[in-house]
């Protein structure tokens, strides 16, 4: 069934109703886990949490409840990480600020976009009694944030999509582009496609997928035919396409994670070799949903995953009328992780930040979607199913309303 958007989670968004849905029961509490504990130490305590530290705030906070939980960002990054940080920040208050009679308090903390900066931001959250540290946003900050968290046992919820900083008591709360692939090739195996080419960039973002890419058809039973491998160079665009297009005979798929500052040249290449998207569907991750993506003609009529829009547009509006800007795409992450660590706090008692609870199978639902932790640290999206259009973007096989079964 086709349709624009998934209106329904949109309704979940919007006040005065709650701002993040706790997916066991429905709506209602994790009853489901706050009867156990996972065994790990240092993260999973029966007993009350203990802060790590009393000390007074040194820095902004946001709120004033009971529960203390470090907020740490890079506010004053170089380059756009400052920016990105800022719109985190705002959309972290935003949260609470819609979170009716949320019983926490941000300690906000300046990284600078550096690991040691965040490093110390985290040692000084936990001196002054964080119980859970939200944040931050690059990977190698990651890393240095949970060596000092894991020491204290207490469990971090960060925005990396690096998938390699993941770990037990340090889960990552981004868009994993593995996520995108495993939905998107599902989609198209269950429309009966077999056969899969790609053509992927010599990019670090390129391993990443072609890696999950050759998982994931594996997992499907099907056959990878041929993947070739292009430079940033329209040489090596030209040559890959050109090696590429006798194996296309074989197949019936074409999977292109390009973003759209290669999309288009690449797309005329592809052309000109021959490709015709009309007989292999071409497929692509998340970096598809722009839309000058959406108008490049080689590539019409093909999926793509992406969490659905209507939540995100939503929060995009409130966040609009409250700050009088447009929020960075990776916004709703903050908003999401603070939503839930209220919802946490005022509903799990003893366990609200244990594994346990933070890695319920049955998820939660935020501005963009159903989501759920793994123990490994990592996290599976609720992903739309999205294709290409008439230079338009439309949705093709809706978000998953809840996760089914784990199956990691």
């Amino acid at each position: 069934m086709e349709t624009k958007t998934v209106s329904r989670q949109s309704k979940l968004l919007t006040p005065p109703s709650r701002r993040l849905i706790l997916l066991s029961g429905v709506g209602a509490v994790l009853a489901a886990c706050s009867g156990g504990t996972g065994g790990f130490p240092g993260f999973d305590s029966p007993s009350a949490p203990q802060a790590g530290g009393n000390a007074p705030p040194s820095g902004p906070t946001i709120g004033t409840g009971s529960v203390k939980v470090g907020l740490i960002l890079p506010l004053t990054a170089e380059g756009s990480g400052a920016t990105v940080g800022n719109s985190l920040k705002n959309a972290a208050e935003m949260a609470l600020a819609e979170f009716p009679g949320a019983d926490l308090t941000l300690l906000v903390k300046d990284d600078r976009g550096t690991p040691d900066g965040a490093q110390a931001a985290a040692q000084e959250a936990l001196r002054e009694g964080a119980e859970l540290i939200i944040g931050p946003l690059f990977a190698p900050s990651v890393q240095a944030v949970g060596q000092v968290a894991r020491s204290a046992g207490k469990p971090v919820i960060a925005f990396s999509s690096d998938s390699n900083v993941a770990a037990r008591g340090v889960y990552l709360l981004s868009f994993p582009p593995e996520n995108d692939v495993n939905r998107v090739i599902a989609y198209a195996s269950a429309q009966g496609r077999k056969s899969f080419a790609a053509l992927v960039p010599e990019t670090a973002y390129g391993k990443v997928v072609e890696g999950a890419f050759q998982q994931a058809v594996a997992n499907r039973g099907a056959r990878v035919v041929v993947i070739e491998r292009f430079g940033s160079d329209q040489n090596s665009m030209r040559a890959a396409a050109t090696r590429l297009a006798p194996a296309l005979q074989q197949a019936d798929a074409l999977f292109v994670p390009a973003d759209a500052a290669t999309m288009s040249s690449l797309g005329l290449l592809l052309q000109q070799a021959g490709y015709d998207p009309a007989k292999v569907k071409p497929l692509g991750t998340g970096v598809w949903n722009d839309a000058n993506v959406a108008r490049v003609p080689a590539i019409q009529g093909g999926w793509f995953a992406s969490p659905d829009t209507a939540g995100f547009n939503a929060f995009a509006g409130r966040y609009q009328k409250r700050f009088n800007s447009a929020p960075t795409r990776t916004a709703t992450l903050s908003y999401d992780a603070v939503s839930l660590a209220a919802a946490l706090a005022r509903t799990q008692g003893s366990q609200r930040f244990s594994e346990s609870v933070l890695t319920n199978a049955s998820g939660f639902a935020g501005a963009d979607g159903v989501f759920r932790f793994r123990p490994d640290g990592l996290n599976e999206r609720g992903l739309a199913v999205l294709e290409l259009r008439n230079g338009q973007i439309v949705t093709v096989n809706a978000a998953p309303r809840d996760l089914g079964p784990r199956t990691n």
